[in-house]
């Protein structure tokens, strides 16, 4: 693919040729199809990902959190508060920093984790896609939005 030139679109203002909406598009579709996976574990996609960050990383800050899941605090709470409702995760000050709110998983959040291991398999089976074109897919995404996030490298006129 080096050295091919690409031809800009006829109408650049195309839809079809809009990043955004394709990658907008991807992203409820893919969505959509975990809902059903859980559903019987009594989760949103949303609480999902703080779960699947819990599970790697508890306890953790909710500062370091929101960071992790590259979501605003404002975002974050309504999760976490609906997650300990459930009685999946505990919310408390740190013994380290009072003014950090620590967060954990109680043992039903941790026993979760033995059900979630289905989700991946189930996934990769409903889009019916080779395990090698995800993580291809997923390499791309990660600098995509490494680039969205960093921004252009300066120039010598900044």
């Amino acid at each position: 693919m080096a050295g091919t030139k690409i031809t800009p679109p006829e109408n650049p203002l195309a839809l079809e040729h809009q990043v955004c909406f394709a990658l907008a598009v991807a992203a409820r579709t893919v969505i959509a199809l975990y809902r059903p996976v859980l559903e019987p574990m009594g989760l949103t996609h949303p609480q999902y990902l703080v779960m699947l960050a819990l599970w790697e990383h508890e306890p953790v800050s909710v500062k370091e959190l929101s960071r992790m899941l590259q979501l605003e605090p404002a975002t974050l709470s309504p999760l976490l508060k609906r997650l300990e409702a459930a009685g999946l995760l505990s919310r408390a000050r740190s013994v380290m920093d009072e003014r950090s709110l620590a967060v954990s998983l109680t043992g039903k959040g941790r026993a979760l984790r033995d059900q979630a291991l289905e989700v991946p398999p189930a996934i990769v089976e409903r889009l019916g896609l080779d395990l090698g074109e995800l993580m291809d897919l997923h390499n791309r995404l990660t600098t995509v939005i490494a680039a969205a996030t960093e921004g252009p490298a300066p120039t010598e006129d900044q």
